[in-house]
């Protein structure tokens, strides 16, 4: 690995480009109320269970969140960088668990009979940032301290 190349400032700025375009995502799925129409997708989600749905939703945009913060502490700590070692090994998975769930979503954008190309064209985005964001990851964590 590059020691200088610096990782942690790569994944900071994948992160947010990474939530940036999630946002996007959610924003032009709600653009039809602007212009009259529904957005609504047809849920097979119980009612009762959508605090649920609600609450992973909320978890699901804070991880991200979370992860540039830790990254942000571990890239300038004064102690020395092993004591952080094992984030990077836990960040490295957890990016790939974010990789694995966008995979899905792309697909199922793609066969939804009426899909929109913007969703189609961000999830395309949001997967390519999250496998980027694996690539880094795996350098900073092989990075030698």
């Amino acid at each position: 690995m590059n020691p200088s190349i610096n990782q942690p400032l790569r994944l900071i700025t994948l992160w947010i480009a990474w939530l940036l375009a999630m946002l996007f995502h959610v924003d032009l799925g709600l653009m039809p109320l602007f212009h009259g129409q529904s957005p609504e997708i047809h849920s097979h989600v119980q009612e009762g269970a959508l605090p649920l749905l609600f609450g992973a939703m909320l978890a699901y945009f804070l991880m991200p969140l979370i992860a540039i913060v830790l990254i942000a502490y571990a890239a300038t700590a004064v102690a020395p960088a092993t004591r952080w070692r094992p984030w990077r090994r836990i960040h490295f998975w957890f990016s790939v668990v974010y990789s694995v769930t966008n995979l899905p979503h792309l697909i199922a954008d793609i066969l939804v009979p009426d899909a929109r190309l913007d969703q189609i064209v961000l999830m395309v985005a949001l997967t390519v940032f999250g496998l980027l964001i694996n690539v880094e990851a795996w350098r900073w964590w092989r990075q030698t301290p």
